[in-house]
């Protein structure tokens, strides 16, 4: 499969896309509508932030007030999930915040991890998804549904006409890969920012599009990368450790299959799959970091100075990657806004030193 995946990769051909530059934080009250201007004026292109309700503040709440700080800043989750929200409820608040934000809004959207542990409850199957955002898409052209029998509509866009919302899939193993090109409008890879990794998934979706038909211009392919800059190798490491050991957490949830995985991730992913420290998802206290070592971190994520920032984003960026969004880490763990904001001064360095050398 990876050998033809990688056939199909060198005959499918096209024209280059401007590349955008995103960056992940969660929404904090007070801070969110703020650090977005910030993030903005340091030359960003995309602000996801979560939606995982026990564990970071209301995205859409903090997301309407950042569409009246920022002019020209894509705005959207980072992401939300087909397991919290119902669809109809899902698809208004996303065209409320797309009129208000004159169309600059990207539903991201995954299985649900955090957000359904939380509850008691599972994360959506690769079907479940893939049904959500298709009834999404629906309801955000006008289209009437049925719902148990019953037809469902968004009545409102009678009267305040709204822009179909851009849907962006974060897809991890090789069933949700496939499904994401099939349906959505971007898709983004969460796999870590080893070259190896990118190249599978890039590889994957590659086949998947030459399988169906479906032209490369006609769908935006990107990653969430794990992206520390700082000139203090060994401090970049630190900082993104808690970020490596999520996304490893990602490839190996309960019960996903881990045949595909290296085995440099798959051993780590094994032990995610019982080991992980849901209580402090995303949060550096995470017992489960214990396990994750400074080869693995510099492996899985990109830490240190700009000029290896430089080399090895501009390694995934050769690969064909139209859209990264940057998880990065902060130096500061509490309180809420200050650990936010602390994470946006930290991408400083990665805006002023990296970001132009690929504009």
């Amino acid at each position: 499969m990876e050998a033809n995946a990688s056939a199909f990769a060198k005959q499918l051909h096209f024209a280059p896309m401007s590349t955008e530059f995103g960056i992940v934080m969660e929404a904090s009250p007070g801070y969110t509508a703020r650090l977005a201007g910030d993030i903005e004026a340091m030359g960003f292109d995309v602000l996801l932030c979560p939606d995982t309700q026990n564990l970071s503040p209301d995205p859409f709440s903090q997301l309407a007030l950042a569409t009246q700080t920022t002019r020209r800043l894509r705005l959207g989750t980072g992401v939300t999930n087909p397991v919290t929200r119902d669809v109809a409820v899902t698809a208004c608040a996303f065209s409320t915040l797309q009129a208000e934000s004159g169309g600059r809004m990207i539903c991201g959207i995954g299985r649900g991890d955090s957000s359904a542990a939380h509850i008691g409850v599972r994360n959506g199957t690769t079907s479940q998804l893939r049904s959500f955002v298709e009834r999404l898409k629906a309801y955000t052209r006008g289209e009437t549904l049925d719902r148990d029998g019953t037809a469902s509509r968004i009545r409102w866009y009678e009267s305040l006409p709204v822009e179909p919302i851009v849907v962006d899939v974060a897809c991890t193993g090789p069933q949700t890969i496939r499904m994401a090109v099939d349906v959505g409008d971007r898709i983004s890879f969460a796999v870590g920012s080893a070259p190896e990794r990118i190249r599978w998934a890039m590889d994957t979706a590659l086949a998947r599009l030459a399988e169906t038909g479906r032209p490369r211009d006609s769908i935006r392919i990107g990653a969430y990368v794990n992206l520390v800059c700082d000139p203090d190798e060994q401090r970049a490491i630190q900082l993104g450790r808690m970020i490596s050991g999520m996304v490893a957490h990602f490839a190996g949830m309960k019960d996903a299959p881990l045949d595909h995985l290296p085995p440099r991730l798959k051993d780590l992913a094994a032990k995610m799959q019982t080991g992980y420290d849901m209580k402090h998802h995303a949060q550096e206290q995470g017992s489960h970091l214990s396990t994750v070592p400074d080869d693995f971190v510099d492996w899985f994520s990109i830490c240190g100075p700009p000029s290896k920032c430089r080399d090895r984003l501009g390694e995934l960026l050769a690969m064909g990657l139209d859209h990264v969004y940057q998880l990065g880490g902060s130096p500061v763990a509490h309180p809420h806004g200050p650990r936010q904001e602390a994470m946006v001064r930290q991408a400083a360095l990665y805006a002023n030193e990296v970001l132009p050398h690929f504009r």
